[in-house]
């Protein structure tokens, strides 16, 4: 047993929706969670840049004690995870692909035709192509980036006509086109335009990386003796830029839930 905390970061708030299945699932775990708001979004900027900002944030959350590392980013996972591995091989780190490419080959065969959407840097470093095509080379992928769509969610423009059109303008030719009928959301963000995206093409059977990373949580917490016998403190929140739209989807997500949360500004830059 190990009342640590599990550290978890993004690029900024998209992060925030594995939280709450996490919660839900183990309810002893507290959290501490570190958005890099003030340098969002990741997706655009050169991978050296991105493993740059993950070094520094990992970094901090090993100061912070936690027991865990969880990548809640699809561009960090797809361009850092390993260098991360690498240099803090003191404690656990995982991202959020590896679980959602389990999922992936567990529910499709060669009928399906299975679309990715995500940022411009995890479509272009085909990291999910790469680790389902390891256990299954026959499923038919097809891969879209969708760099609107952060920056948007990170200002709170998401249940209004100006999303769909960009979720259309966006996805209407691409699911046409390759007959998609299994879509990964592969953007931790992605998450908070699911209704949106259910609504305009309800047909798509969807997978969402911000929940089947819990259940590899709970795996390597179990096998490593990690699992908390008792939640000790609030559930943290660290942002680069403790902005209103950052708390405001901090309330926004958790709205229905009972645990208690803090909230504190870091500037990872400041000497």
């Amino acid at each position: 047993m190990n009342n640590r905390p599990i550290g978890f970061f993004d690029s900024g708030l998209g992060g925030l929706t594995c939280i709450a299945p996490l919660m839900r699932a183990l309810p002893n775990e507290r959290i501490i969670y570190f958005g890099d708001t003030a340098r969002t979004p990741y997706g655009s900027k050169s991978p050296e840049t991105i493993k740059n900002f993950a070094r520094e944030i990992a970094a901090f959350l090993i100061q912070q004690d936690v027991k865990m590392i969880v990548i809640a980013c699809n561009t960090v996972t797809a361009t850092c995870l390993r260098d991360l591995q690498q240099r803090f091989p003191q404690i656990p780190i995982m991202g959020v692909i590896q679980p959602a490419a389990n999922k992936i080959c567990a529910i499709c065969d060669e009928t399906n035709s299975i679309g990715i959407i995500g940022t411009k840097v995890t479509i272009k470093s085909k990291s999910y192509e790469a680790l389902i095509h390891q256990k299954n080379p026959q499923l038919s992928l097809h891969s879209a980036a969708c760099p609107a769509f952060v920056p948007l969610i990170e200002e709170g423009i998401i249940e209004n006509e100006i999303m769909d059109l960009t979720i259309r303008h966006y996805m209407d030719h691409f699911i046409r086109y390759y007959k998609i009928d299994t879509l990964v959301l592969g953007c931790t963000h992605y998450p908070l335009i699911e209704n949106n995206i259910r609504r305009i093409y309800p047909q798509l059977r969807i997978v969402n990386p911000s929940e089947e990373v819990v259940y590899r949580i709970q795996q390597v917490l179990e096998k490593e003796n990690l699992l908390a016998q008792e939640r000790i403190g609030d559930h943290t929140f660290y942002a680069s830029d403790l902005s209103e739209n950052f708390v405001n989807m901090i309330n926004r997500i958790f709205e229905l839930t009972e645990f208690r949360i803090a909230f504190k500004n870091f500037d990872l830059t400041a000497k």
